[in-house]
């Protein structure tokens, strides 16, 4: 990856390989996505409103001391999912969905992440 310093004005910087996953069984099961950046479709398992569902991302490029970023890409309703990295650690990290749309939903939203590589010191 170059450096953000060497950068062409107008281009992005980061990983140019990613994965693809679906979520199985319902909104809260594991999903392994071993890549530095990629979609995870969730299960459209019902959430109701105000709720909130915790899933893990089994992930071999992922170190504690990453940053990882997520946002919630495309289909469902668009401003109906509050979606964050709750966690992180060597080999995974948590991703929290919570539902803020006034009523309970059934979508199998697609999540975009990308992990960016930290360090301690």
């Amino acid at each position: 990856m170059a450096s953000i310093f060497e950068v062409t004005a107008g281009k992005l910087v980061g990983p140019t390989v990613g994965t693809t996953v679906t979520q199985a069984t319902n909104k809260g099961t594991t999903v392994v996505a071993n890549a530095a950046s990629g979609q995870i479709t969730m299960n459209n398992a019902a959430l109701a409103d105000g709720a909130e569902v915790t899933f893990t991302v089994t992930n071999d490029t992922v170190s504690a001391t990453d940053v990882v970023v997520i946002n919630h890409a495309s289909a469902g309703t668009a401003g109906a999912y509050v979606v964050s990295v709750t966690a992180v650690a060597a080999g995974s990290f948590k991703v929290t969905v919570g539902n803020v749309s006034g009523g309970s939903l059934s979508q199998a939203i697609v999540l975009n992440f990308v992990a960016l590589k930290g360090a301690s010191s």
